[in-house]
C-alpha cells in the first residue's frame, strides 16, 4: 500500500491549523505529518482538530519555541521523545515513532549562528548526535526514514542565488559538512534521488516576499535509507500553502513524499 509522508515546517500550529485542515481538505490527503517548530506544549497543541480527520498523534512539545509532532492516519507505536543525549534533549526538537514497518524520526535543526558563537557550536553538535543516533538506528531497523527542517541548503542548486547566500548562516561549509556527513550515515536525499538537478524551493523570506519571485532556499529534506529509498514513488513541494494571503501562511512549504511500501 502506497504511503504518503509530508515534513512542515508550520512556524506555530495554532497560527496554522486553519491552513493545514483546509490543504488537507481541499488540496491534498497526505496519510503522514511531521511536523516542526510547532510552538506548544503538548496540551495547546490542536490535536481534536487533526483526530477529526483520523489522525493519530504523538508530540514533543515546548512553550513558544521548537516542537515537533508525528500525525499518521496508520497506527503510530514506539514514540519516544527522549534520546538519553543532552545535546539532543535540551531542547524539544526530535521526536521518533515506528509507523507500519518504518522508523521516522522528525527532527527540527537548530537554526545556529555565525561561526564561532554559541548557537552555531550547538548546531554543530546537534548535527554530530543526531548522526551517532542515526547510525544506530540503521544498524537496528529496515527501513527508516529521517525528516524536518535541517536549517541547511546543501547544494549551489538548493539556493536562488549562491552570491546572495554565500557566508550566510544555512550555506556555511561547515553546516554543509555535517549534512553531508549525516547522509553518510547511510541516508540519500530523496528529493534529489528524483529531482537531481532541479531547483526547487521549502523556505522564502517573509520579508522580501520572495515566495513571488522564488527567491529561497531547499532546507527542509526527506532522508531515507536503501531499502525504504528503493520504494520512493514520488517527491515534490506542494507550494499550495505557502502561496496563499489568508490565512497568513508559514515560510516554510511541505514537503511531501510517496513510497510505495512502507
Amino acid at each position: 500500500m502506497a504511503v504518503s509522508i509530508c515534513s512542515f515546517n508550520v512556524n506555530s500550529i495554532r497560527s496554522r491549523i486553519d491552513l493545514i485542515l483546509r490543504w488537507l481538505t481541499e488540496k491534498r490527503d497526505v496519510d503522514i505529518l511531521c511536523f516542526q517548530e510547532t510552538k506548544c506544549e503538548a496540551d495547546q497543541f490542536p490535536g481534536d482538530k487533526l483526530s477529526d480527520l483520523g489522525y493519530h498523534i504523538a508530540i514533543n512539545g515546548q512553550k513558544r519555541l521548537n516542537g515537533v509532532a508525528i500525525c499518521s492516519k496508520l497506527p503510530i507505536e514506539m514514540v519516544k521523545t527522549e534520546f538519553g543525549n543532552d545535546i539532543l534533549d535540551r531542547e524539544k526538537r526530535l521526536i521518533e515513532a515506528k509507523v507500519g514497518n518504518t522508523v521516522i524520526l522528525n527532527c527540527y535543526i537548530p537554526r545556529g549562528g555565525p561561526e564561532g558563537e554559541e548557537r552555531h557550536t550547538y548546531k554543530m553538535a546537534f548535527f554530530d548526535a543526531l548522526t551517532e543516533y542515526t547510525r544506530s538506528l540503521l544498524e537496528q531497523y529496515e527501513k527508516i526514514v529521517l525528516l524536518g527542517d535541517f536549517n541547511v541548503a546543501l547544494r549551489d542548486a538548493d539556493v536562488y542565488d549562491v552570491e546572495v547566500f554565500e557566508g550566510a548562516i544555512g550555506f556555511l561549509s561547515s553546516e554543509k559538512e555535517r549534512l553531508n556527513n549525516l547522509l553518510a550515515a547511510g541516508l540519500s536525499d530523496c528529493y534529489r534521488r528524483l529531482h537531481p538537478d532541479e531547483k526547487a524551493f521549502t523556505w522564502w523570506d517573509y520579508r522580501s516576499a520572495g515566495i513571488w519571485r522564488d527567491e529561497g532556499m531547499r532546507i527542509d529534506y526527506i532522508l531515507a535509507n536503501p531499502t525504504l529509498c528503493s520504494e520512493l514513488e514520488s517527491i515534490d513541494v506542494d507550494l499550495w500553502t505557502r502561496r496563499r494571503r489568508s490565512p497568513t501562511p508559514s515560510d516554510h512549504a511541505p514537503v511531501v513524499a510517496t513510497f510505495r511500501e512502507f
